[in-house]
């Protein structure tokens, strides 16, 4: 594919994921485009989705090869999904992203930044905090009852 095309196929997905336009975001995916690609501004489509808790979209992503983990935006602008929903107490976006396996210990930023659990603790989700100290514990642990 073409770069350019590549690149108007990035920013129309990453409008559609802004937008929760499922059936849109699953034709673009159709037509080619790079489930993470950035668009002009750096931002990845599942960061776009993240923000705005669009868990449907969110899961379509994730299911065409959007990396989970990928930081969205140029320099420090942006982060990741996780954190992204975390912050913005999307519960059901952050379920999904841990579902596919999104790490929530990780700090954004390439590791200079805050985690999921911290800017879900700064925005005010407790919830959500739960959810992912949950997921952050060991698999042996999560499973033993005392």
């Amino acid at each position: 594919m073409k770069q350019r095309m590549r690149k108007k196929l990035a920013g129309r997905l990453v409008e559609a994921a802004m937008f929760g336009e499922t059936g849109r975001v699953g034709e673009l995916l159709g037509a080619g485009a790079d489930p993470g690609f950035p668009d002009s501004q750096g931002t990845t489509p599942l960061y776009a989705a993240a923000v705005h808790g669009a868990a449907p979209v969110i899961r379509l992503l994730l299911r065409a090869g959007a990396d989970p983990d990928a930081e969205s935006g140029t320099g420090l602008s942006e982060g990741t999904a996780l954190c992204a929903a975390a912050w913005w107490g999307h519960a059901e976006a952050v379920l999904e992203l841990l579902d596919a396996g999104a790490d929530p210990g990780r700090r954004e930023d390439a590791g200079a930044g805050r985690s999921p659990r911290e800017w879900a603790a700064a925005g005010g989700h407790p919830e959500i905090v739960a959810l992912l100290e949950g997921a952050a514990r060991p698999p042996a642990e999560a499973g033993r009852t005392t």
